[in-house]
């Protein structure tokens, strides 16, 4: 049996947008609390924990402010329609019957995202085939034309998901991913992805009430989300109106702006008299972090030092300091474990009382080198990468009785 849930147009815009029903959050490994207490926020009810991802119920309201706040959601996803199958003819005579052209208009664009997991649908790409044959067939015999497929920018993105035999369809409310937050003017070799480093800086426990410093920033990307975040600045407040919903029949312009006007009169609320600092050995990297600053208009907001994180102190007193250093992947180091060596030897002689280190790395056994007994360790993704992403507390006692110039004397 098939189940389609549709949103019917109404004279009264504002009593469909309370309407709630089922949505899923994506994110990465290990995010899924923190996407949780976002989505909470949010206004999200009967939410539930998922791998990657999390299951929430809410109305258009709270997919608006989702797409636009949640700083670890990758894509807003509402489930339209479940059924099974037991054959890809049986998938393509079901995906049939669905009345596509209530959902999107034969000149605009799609594209389908799959992932199959079972005996019967063995192949993804062939489940997802079978889908958009279905759906341009059904235009053709209703219009006499089809809608045209677009797998860069296309109108509408529907998401395939199928469990053995158990198949269910979503419309993809984001559209680009979540992470393309739109500041990024300039990029070094490895960029850590966004989401990821809002996430890091979320499990760290900052809550802004102290200095914040990443000693090897590269362009730049933990530095914008700290100060994003310190200054309550929504995570799509650089993207612009790009967001796949906008194209939905049901969509209300003037909820949405409602929205958004919600969210930024909220930027700069709090005062945030704390410093935020980043460092690179590398000045091209750090030119990169500063062109993204000044695009983000937050230039005035994070302090950039060129050394080595060797000759670096973070700010006096307090500090959350989130790193991500090279895991020897994409950037090449000659001795990663000597680096690694080099980075505890400098978190115990320059680092102290006040001083919380959280960094997140793939290279488990340069991370031995570290000399420091981490206090506790998140299992994350980076990519592909299956990492760590650590904590170590620092103590007076630890460090050396000679002490190291700040970075103004330094300079």
């Amino acid at each position: 049996m098939i189940i389609v849930k549709e949103n019917k147009k109404t004279s009264r815009p504002e009593a469909s947008q309370q309407a709630r029903f089922k949505m899923i959050g994506k994110t990465m490994f290990g995010l899924e609390e923190t996407l949780a207490d976002e989505l909470r926020q949010c206004g999200a009810t009967n939410i539930e924990l998922l791998t990657r991802a999390v299951a929430f119920e809410g109305d258009m309201r709270v997919l608006y402010r989702a797409n636009y706040t949640c700083r670890t959601a990758l894509a807003i996803l509402k489930p339209f329609a479940e059924f099974e199958a037991n054959s890809p003819e049986e998938l393509y005579d079901q995906v049939n019957r669905i009345a596509w052209e209530k959902l999107m208009d034969v000149d605009c664009t799609f594209m389908i995202d799959s992932t199959t997991s079972g005996e019967i649908f063995t192949h993804s790409y062939y489940a997802a085939l079978k889908t958009k044959d279905a759906i341009v067939d059904r235009f053709r015999k209703k219009f006499g034309q089809r809608p045209s497929i677009d797998t860069e920018s296309a109108d509408f993105k529907f998401n395939l998901h199928i469990v053995d035999n158990h198949v269910t369809l979503l419309q993809n409310s984001s559209g680009d991913s979540l992470h393309k937050r739109g500041y990024r003017q300039a990029v070094g070799m490895a960029p850590i992805n966004e989401v990821l480093a809002a996430g890091m800086i979320k499990l760290s426990g900052w809550k802004c009430d102290c200095h914040f410093f990443d000693p090897m920033c590269g362009s730049g990307t933990i530095l914008i989300e700290a100060a994003m975040l310190a200054n309550n600045i929504p995570a799509q407040y650089y993207r612009g109106d790009h967001f796949s919903f906008m194209r939905w029949k049901e969509f209300n312009l003037g909820e949405w702006k409602r929205i958004k006007n919600e969210e930024n009169r909220k930027i700069g609320e709090g005062d945030f008299d704390y410093e935020i600092w980043g460092n690179d050995i590398d000045h091209s990297v750090l030119q990169q972090a500063e062109k993204n600053l000044e695009f983000a208009k937050l230039h005035k907001d994070v302090k950039l030092f060129l050394g080595s994180f060797e000759d670096q102190e973070p700010p006096e007193g307090r500090c959350m300091i989130v790193t991500n250093p090279p895991y020897g992947e994409r950037i090449k180091v000659e001795d990663l474990n000597n680096m690694y060596q080099q980075l505890g030897d400098t978190f115990k002689r320059l680092y102290g009382e006040g001083r919380e280190v959280w960094l997140i790395t793939s290279d488990f056994e340069a991370m031995k080198h570290i000399g420091l007994k981490p206090s506790r360790k998140i299992q994350l993704f980076n990519g592909s990468l299956d990492c760590r992403f650590m904590k170590f507390e620092l103590y007076d006692g630890s460090r050396k009785a000679s002490k190291q110039p700040t970075a103004e004397q330094s300079e």
